[in-house]
């Protein structure tokens, strides 16, 4: 009888918990607050509390069954076409530390006689719409500078030639670039000067880079107007294209800076400014600055390379 009363904990918790993320991103087209950190929430709570109302449950028994709820919803996004592994791996860390709270709090929750499962419902229902209010009255993205900085052994000169464009770039070693995050190959440009459109080409298209400013051989900086997905998202049993690959990151401008320390030295700082609009923001940051600073990392060093490269 538990196990059945376990299973049907797990079913009807997925089947909330699906159905308020579907909500919150086809209507108020949000990856926010009521999908990353209620609905992880949710998952943790509502097996705990359903169990230990109906047979008791203790600390150990209600993290676990938490657990499991999550592991059968993050198989229920990729069976269902919902996900792709790599996005399921970023949101793991705080998906598993708001079940684990989620969980704790199901078992506190259980074990008080005041409460009630109609007041639990209630309470439930009150928290939903207003996690999706916050999904709703959306702010405006920061902003955000990434700055990564190499230097160079060679002149300014010629480390400016090879910033404004550069040939193809080797296939990645990196771990990350076989994710399907997509990564710069080359990049190519029109013209000469402010006006110019420069494309950094990726692996999923080119991000279209008007000049604003050419203060040769100092500083390249230029307005992103037109971009390619972030990544290719990788489902074992379907091809898949979620609605956050469209718009929810979005490149803004971007800038090289040389600054001249010796005749044939050069510090090179490459800079770019995004938003991301997934909640909670600060969490998202940390994985995308991260990523960005592998990109220029990686656009950075071939620049080096073919700059101290002997004539």
């Amino acid at each position: 009888m538990k196990k059945q009363i376990e299973a049907i904990s797990i079913i009807v918790t997925i089947l909330i918990t699906f159905l308020l993320g579907y909500f919150s991103i086809e209507f108020f087209k949000s990856y926010g607050w009521s999908v990353f950190v209620f609905a992880p929430v949710l998952i943790g709570f509502l097996p705990s509390f359903i169990v230990g109302k109906a047979d008791g449950i203790s600390k150990k028994k209600s993290s676990k069954l938490g657990f499991v709820t999550l592991a059968f919803s993050c198989l229920g996004l990729l069976l269902f076409a919902f996900e792709g592994i790599i996005c399921i791996i970023m949101s793991l860390p705080i998906f598993m530390l708001l079940t684990w709270i989620g969980s704790y709090l199901g078992y506190f929750l259980s074990v008080k006689q005041k409460i009630s499962s109609s007041n639990i419902t209630i309470i439930l229902l009150f928290f939903s719409f207003s996690f999706m209010g916050f999904d709703y009255v959306k702010k405006e993205p920061t902003l955000i500078p990434v700055t990564t900085t190499i230097v160079v052994n060679s002149s300014v000169e010629k480390v400016w030639k090879n910033v404004v464009t550069f040939n193809k770039i080797p296939e990645p070693k990196e771990l990350i670039f076989k994710t399907g995050i997509s990564y710069p190959t080359d990049a190519t440009i029109k013209g000469k000067g402010v006006g110019a459109i420069r494309y950094c080409n990726f692996t999923t298209g080119s991000f279209v880079e008007p000049i604003t400013t050419w203060d040769e051989p100092n500083l390249l900086q230029f307005n992103v107007v037109k971009q390619p997905i972030p990544m290719n998202e990788w489902n074992p049993f379907w091809d898949i294209h979620p609605p956050h690959l469209d718009g929810y990151f979005r490149s803004y401008k971007g800038q090289f800076k040389l600054i001249e320390m010796t005749d044939n030295k050069t510090k090179l700082e490459g800079t770019t400014f995004y938003k991301v609009a997934i909640q909670p923001e600060f969490y998202w940051e940390v994985w995308s600055d991260f990523i960005i600073h592998r990109i220029h990392e990686r656009v950075l060093n071939h620049i080096k390379l073919e700059s101290e490269k002997k004539i």
